[in-house]
């Protein structure tokens, strides 16, 4: 589906909004629900720059105009009934909603949720993890530069270089559990996932990714 016609099967609402879920690119955790009127949807799809309507202010909102947490659109797709948007999104600093948090449904029920039709207990966490606020890092920092940075920096010297820094450190690892000095594994792995982290955001691979694939082979 071409940008044309994805603008002629949207169906807006009586005051010319469009609802649109923002799902973040490489952790697929839902990070908000915004509204897009006609304008805010073409110049997202023409800038690669996410904008919503604000419907308190009644205007056009580049997202992270005021905060500098920026979304640049990775994908977009359409309901059945074309009166709802999903925009994977690419989410600058990690944070998404005004209070400060990674996603606008940080509040969640803590109660266990019983299904006594099947007699089982679910219990889901869907809190962000680690890898993949490290990565989400890296990906903020090659968005924005920061002079000194060494992630930059290896950002910068390319993909020969970053592929040189995750084979040194794996030697280091394998010397280190050759000592079996525990401090010295554990300082030696952090430094060995860091550097693959950065490597993955190169080959745009995210640790979602991975993880499926994990999951695939239980």
């Amino acid at each position: 589906m071409t940008k044309e016609q994805l603008l002629q099967i949207v169906k807006y609402d009586s005051n010319g909004l469009i609802p649109v879920i923002a799902q973040d690119y490489h952790s697929k955790k839902v990070r908000m629900l915004a509204y897009m009127n006609e304008e805010a949807l073409k110049k997202t799809l023409e800038t690669g720059n996410v904008y919503y309507f604000s419907r308190s202010r009644n205007r056009l909102w580049l997202k992270g105009e005021t905060s500098g947490h920026y979304q640049y659109l990775k994908g977009i797709q359409i309901d059945c009934d074309g009166d709802t948007l999903l925009i994977q999104i690419e989410q600058v600093g990690g944070i998404s909603c005004h209070t400060g948090a990674s996603s606008c449904f940080y509040r969640k029920l803590n109660d266990e949720i019983e299904i006594k039709k099947q007699n089982v207990i679910i219990e889901k966490n869907d809190e962000i993890t680690f890898l993949d606020k490290l990565y989400n890092t890296i990906v903020d920092r090659k968005n924005n530069p920061k002079e000194g940075s060494y992630t930059n920096y290896l950002i910068d010297e390319g993909i020969n270089k970053i592929l040189k820094k995750v084979g040194e450190e794996s030697t280091e690892i394998v010397i280190a559990a050759k000592d079996q000095k525990k401090q010295e594994i554990i300082f030696e792995i952090a430094d060995f996932m860091y550097h693959l982290t950065v490597l993955m955001e190169e080959l745009n691979i995210s640790w979602q990714e991975i993880e499926n694939e994990l999951k695939n082979r239980e």
